[in-house]
């Protein structure tokens, strides 16, 4: 079995057939190719022959020249077209000319820094003589510095390392503010690759724009002004991006020369068994039914799943499918959470081949080289077009027939867009939004900053004209910094990188023993534990299933004992937001808008035993475990009495975000989805970073309230920037919903009609006309939209 027969099974077998929604080719390309450049250094030159390379691909070739020619460069080009070389080609060729010559490699995540380390080892080890007569390998020094790193390879790396492969977070630590440790690396910084740039967005890609900033200090304190090489996947703004996170323009390259095979898309969408509610068979058993035309017959697969328990349940199935066929296949799960070891083995298997099946998280959506798979499947939407296609593109990467399946699931936004295929393939691709001028986050790392070297009070640390506001705002509120002179020192007694989390990810991490207490299995992030590890869960691991006995909240550790079920278990969650405080409030004669505080808690209730293959539920228990609550920044929309009568909003309801009809509940819920799309937009962030809520009848105000919350811990300033900006994002609400083509609703404007009512969309337009109606000033009513970004 092979491609084109599952093509071909698919296209013709009547039990397949009517589940395809949608069928979409891309034929394949030659591509375009360059030889050779004759400035290459010849040892390079036999490295890449001795990997059958004669010639590059022409994105390849004009990096390379445009690098030697001094420039910065960012590379977007797919999945699969060679971004490696375009950094490793220069890179290489700069240490071999100067020995002294180091380089930093950025990669958003360890597994894709321990994949690269590989991949720049095999291209060393082809190297012949180095200038010290040394071997390639010997002579140039490379290695990753993680959380995973021992601490001898650590003392090595900071002393001898030619190419430092680290993340974010570890130069952010540990890395920028012991710099004077690594004074042989910043000294000779002649290169900063950041790969995976379309992966630094929202909050996080804000910090890490920071982080950069602070590295091009340090380096410039050193006397050294790396070049910069960006690689990315397709984005709708990459210069913009770039700039963003870099602080300076780059020659964006986004022409492909590689070559592609035909990969076929289908739109898969699982057989109805209720009519009456939309219900469909569920995804997993599809995802089920599709990786049995592959991976029995030895066509390498991956699964993607959007959930790390949806990783464990569908791989669980397909290893039971492989053993009752009794095939010798391998099929194994990777998900964050695993141990680095299991990781790295995973990694090595895909890498030679040894797999034939993987089920995956997001986490194997990034550039890891996870060898040559065929086929690819979805088991959902994955939430964005970038996703879909890193997920869809990591299959074909040998350049032959390739095939990708979503398999949507019966939820909306999935039946939307099996509905309008458009939204995949005839549109221009998504920006990416970053904001790393936000005051509060550049705040926070002009205090890291501080720390590691003194700052000028002229010195620009991004937008120069309000750093010296935010200097002094460090010494004479915060009390972190002193001014001495021209100079701001770090005087506190903290570490402050400690305290400032790029992703707002709690890292203190739970472990998870066998009962025996002897061996760690698997580490599990905090935000999940309340879950996934609560006394009576049924924890997924490489398909086994562990039962957890005990769980020291406190203490960060859990006890599980292997058993063989006939059933999972799923937590269901409850989130309660209050207002502690209101430092600004704006009354208009229908509503009034607010900015404060709030209070946001989140608690696991019970939890259900599912049965296995049937998912029938066999069982419940309760939850018992201490609600997560975290403060934060919010604003909010007060609705009066005359705006809720007309809205025929009841005087007492439920949070609006369990609502689902056609009157007020319906109204607001719609109201809410349109504000959560268009606020991002214009307040710079990812849709993650500021959540929308309605309530139907607020316990703490009595009324009906819309709500835009920062969903980090503390708040960065978003909703407060929403708050500021308020007349422009109603206005531009109002124009979305206005400007819709569709007639009831749809996930574009205030999401479909079966969540919001059919009048939904019609009462959202009425209802944001009211509060258009009474913004501030002429000049509000009138903000010229045409330049706006549509959502």
């Amino acid at each position: 079995m092979d491609v084109g027969r599952i093509v071909e099974r698919l296209r013709r077998d009547p039990e397949l057939t009517p589940q395809i929604a949608h069928w979409h080719v891309e034929p394949a390309t030659a591509g375009q190719s360059d030889p050779l450049p004759d400035h290459l250094d010849p040892r390079m030159r036999a490295a890449l022959r001795a990997r059958g390379i004669e010639r590059l691909h022409r994105h390849q070739r004009e990096a390379l020249d445009r690098i030697r020619a001094g420039r910065d460069v960012c590379v977007v080009t797919p999945t699969a077209s060679g971004k490696t070389l375009c950094y490793n080609l220069p890179v290489l060729g700069e240490i071999l000319a100067r020995p002294e010559a180091r380089a930093i490699y950025l990669f958003p995540t360890k597994a894709l820094g321990q994949d690269q380390v590989a991949e720049l080892g095999e291209l060393i080890g082809g190297i012949g003589d180095g200038p010290d007569g040394s071997d390639g390998e010997h002579f140039i020094r490379t290695h990753t510095y993680d959380g995973d790193t021992p601490p001898d390879a650590r003392r090595r790396l900071r002393d001898e390392g030619h190419v430092v492969v680290t993340n974010p977070h570890m130069l952010h630590a540990g890395i920028l503010p012991n710099h004077p440790k690594w004074v042989s690396l910043f000294q000779n910084l002649a290169f900063v690759v950041i790969d995976e740039l379309h992966h630094y967005r929202g909050v996080f890609g804000s910090h890490v724009g920071n982080v950069i900033r602070r590295l091009t200090r340090i380096a410039a304190h050193y006397g050294s002004r790396p070049r910069v090489i960006c690689c990315s996947a397709t984005v709708g703004n990459p210069a913009e991006l770039a700039r963003r996170i870099v602080g300076r323009d780059l020659d964006v390259i986004d022409r492909s020369g590689a070559p592609r095979g035909e990969r076929s898309y289908v739109l898969w969408n699982p057989p109805l068994v209720d009519r009456t509610i939309g219900l469909r068979r569920r995804a997993v058993d599809e995802v089920r039914r599709l990786a049995a035309l592959s991976i029995p017959h030895g066509v390498a697969t991956i699964v993607f799943a959007r959930s790390r328990q949806r990783v464990e349940l569908i791989l669980k199935y397909l290893r039971d499918d492989v053993a009752r066929e009794r095939v010798p296949v391998s099929v194994v799960g990777y998900r964050g959470g695993y141990l680095p070891r299991l990781r790295r083995r995973i990694e090595r298997g895909l890498r030679a081949g040894e797999i034939t099946g993987v089920v995956a998280t997001s986490a194997l959506e990034l550039g890891v080289d996870i060898g040559s798979l065929d086929v690819s499947i979805l088991a959902g939407w994955p939430g964005s077009l970038a996703s879909f296609f890193q997920q869809t593109g990591r299959a074909g990467r040998r350049g032959g027939p390739s095939l990708a399946i979503l398999v949507a699931r019966s939820l909306p936004i999935d039946q939307w867009v099996l509905e309008h295929p458009d939204y995949l393939f005839g549109r221009s691709q998504e920006a990416v939004v970053v904001d790393p001028d936000n005051p509060i986050v550049r705040s926070s790392h002009l205090e890291c900053a501080a720390f590691e070297l003194p700052v000028g009070a002229s010195e620009a640390f991004g937008p120069a004209e309000d750093t010296p506001e935010l200097l002094d705002w460090l010494d004479r509120d915060a009390a972190v910094l002193r001014r001495a002179g021209d100079r701001y020192y770090f005087m506190a007694s903290s570490y402050p990188a400690d305290g400032v989390s790029l992703t707002a990810a709690d890292v203190d991490n739970f472990v998870v023993y066998d009962v025996t207490g002897r061996r760690v299995i698997a580490e599990v992030d905090r935000p999940s534990a309340m879950t996934q590890i609560h006394v009576g869960a049924i924890y997924g691991l490489q398909g086994d299933q562990w039962l957890i006995e005990r769980l020291d909240w406190d203490d960060r550790r859990a006890w599980a004992r292997r058993v063989n079920p006939d059933y999972f278990t799923e937590a269901d969650t409850d989130t309660d937001v209050k207002v502690l405080s209101v430092d600004t409030e704006r009354p208009r004669p229908s509503w009034e808008a607010a900015h404060g505080e709030v209070s946001v808690t989140k608690v696991a209730t019970i939890y259900k035993k599912i049965k296995f293959e049937t998912h029938e539920n066999v069982g419940a228990g309760e939850i018992d475990l201490p609600a997560e609550t975290f403060d934060t920044e919010a604003m909010w929309i007060r609705l009066g009495e005359h705006v809720a009568a007309e809205l025929r909003v009841p005087k007492e309801g439920s949070a609006g975000g369990s609502v689902r009809s056609a009157g007020g509940g319906g109204i607001l819920l719609g109201a809410a989805h349109l504000l959560g799309q268009v606020a991002p937009l214009f307040v710079r962030c990812d849709p993650g970073d500021l959540r929308a809520l309605s309530e139907v009848r607020s316990p703490h105000f009595g009324e009906p309230v819309l709500y835009l919350y920062d969903d980090l811990p503390g708040g960065v300033g978003l909703a407060e920037r929403a708050f500021g900006i308020l007349p422009t994002l109603l206005i531009a609400a109002h124009a979305v919903v206005a400007d819709c083509g569709c007639d009831e609703g749809c996930p574009a404007c205030v999401g479909l009609s079966r969540e919001v009512g059919p009048l939904g969309k019609a009462g959202v337009e009425r209802l944001l006309a009211l509060l258009v109606a009474e913004v501030e000033t002429p000049a509000d009513r009138a903000t010229d939209l045409a330049d706006a970004p549509a959502p």
